[in-house]
């Protein structure tokens, strides 16, 4: 079988999480043939080998460009290709695949009335519009595809409801081999960081800035927990920076800084910035409680990797959350920074909770396999290259 997969848009940080952590099971997979369209910073990161060959698509695609380049270029490309079956990852499909065709969605945002509210309360109406543009190809993408593919059964309801069409769920996985594999020191910044925070309860959110991140209602709990844990130092660790130009993503993070000013919890806030991946566990072994503030997730993979590093988890109340997390995490109102503190105090002070939570959290990160994502995706894709053939 041949699988042609459309990554053009893993740019963000859990596709391109995906595609790094699939592109080795599918290479083991000798009776596979794989094409990989993908971005030339990706493509640096892998070379060709007998059963697996990249190719590079432009950078930087508008929504309307890129829609057009999938829909016009992509097919023929894919014919030439003399693939099976096309995997498209980034949330959109071909209208008239050539091949049958697998849609991968997981971007909850384009369903989320919360985050299309929080755009317009920011009058980000440029973006707004854009979101609604994403929002119909998304949907209507679903239509277009043999098979859609969500991560986690509570977001392929959550499609189903939104689109009419059955979705499939089939979990992300997690490697720990390929999370612990760089036994490198941290970058020395990153070291001096860390260092600064030592003797504190240290909390860890792993995210690129992104308004549906929810990270004001975390900063907004900061002197809340403080004033709940008044004989313990409190330290914030981000894996970005509030600033302009310093992320992947095209979010305003002015404000959210604004707010961390005018809260006065700079000195409780640790702006890591950019982790390599491959290190990334270091900084998650030196925290305490791993948090996530999100009001939309789709698998919110970061918290499988803080469970495989024992990291008790507290975590918004959202139905992803509950069914990745289960007994691994306390949960709170998506919008409560205090209901937020109580679960951080709660989990600071009670060592027994915490290592309860620990025990699961490491349990449950064993559930999760990329080889059992891997396999059961080539399940689906033989599926449908049987009914294919049947019906030629």
């Amino acid at each position: 079988m041949h699988i042609f997969l459309n990554a053009v848009a893993a740019s963000a940080a859990s596709g391109l999480t995906y595609v790094r952590n699939i592109v080795p099971h599918l290479r083991q997979r000798k009776s596979l043939q794989i094409t990989i369209l993908t971005s030339g910073y990706l493509r640096e990161e892998f070379v060709d080998s007998d059963n697996l060959k990249f190719r590079i698509a432009a950078e930087g695609y508008s929504t309307t460009r890129r829609f057009w380049f999938e829909q016009n270029t992509l097919p023929e490309m894919i014919r030439q290709s003399r693939a099976d079956i096309l995997i498209s990852a980034g949330n959109f499909a071909l209208r008239r695949s050539p091949v049958p065709q697998i849609l991968l969605s997981g971007n909850a945002l384009y369903c989320s009335q919360d985050f299309s509210q929080d755009l317009l309360r920011r009058r980000e109406y440029r973006a707004w519009l854009d979101l609604r543009l994403r929002s119909w190809f998304a949907r209507r993408s679903i239509h277009w595809a043999d098979c859609t593919v969500a991560p986690t059964e509570a977001f392929a309801e959550q499609l189903q409801a939104w689109s009419g069409k059955k979705v499939v769920a089939v979990h992300h996985g997690f490697d720990e081999q390929i999370f612990r594999a760089d036994p490198d020191p941290l970058p020395p910044e990153i070291q001096r960081k860390l260092k600064g925070s030592e003797s504190s309860l240290r909390l860890l959110y792993v995210s690129h800035y992104n308004y549906s991140r929810n990270f004001e209602t975390l900063f907004r709990a900061l002197p809340l927990i403080q004033r709940e844990l008044p004989g313990k130092k409190l330290k914030l660790l981000l894996s970005c920076e509030l600033k302009p130009g310093t992320d992947i993503s095209s979010y305003d993070p002015r404000p959210a800084a604004a707010l961390v000013r005018e809260l006065g919890v700079q000195d409780n806030i640790v702006q890591l910035g950019i982790v390599p991946y491959r290190m990334v566990h270091q900084v998650y072994r030196s925290c305490d409680i791993y948090v996530t503030p999100s009001y939309a997730e789709t698998f919110a993979h970061p918290t499988v990797e803080a469970m495989s590093c024992g990291l008790p988890i507290v975590a918004s109340d959202l139905a992803v959350h509950r069914e990745v997390c289960q007994d691994a995490a306390i949960y709170f109102p998506r919008f409560s920074p205090e209901a937020l503190a109580g679960c951080i105090s709660q989990v600071a002070q009670s060592p027994e909770l915490a290592a309860k939570m620990s025990a699961s959290g490491l349990r449950r990160a064993d559930n999760f396999s990329w080889s059992r994502h891997v396999e059961s995706l080539l399940g689906l894709a033989c599926d449908l290259c049987n009914r294919k053939y049947r019906s030629v």
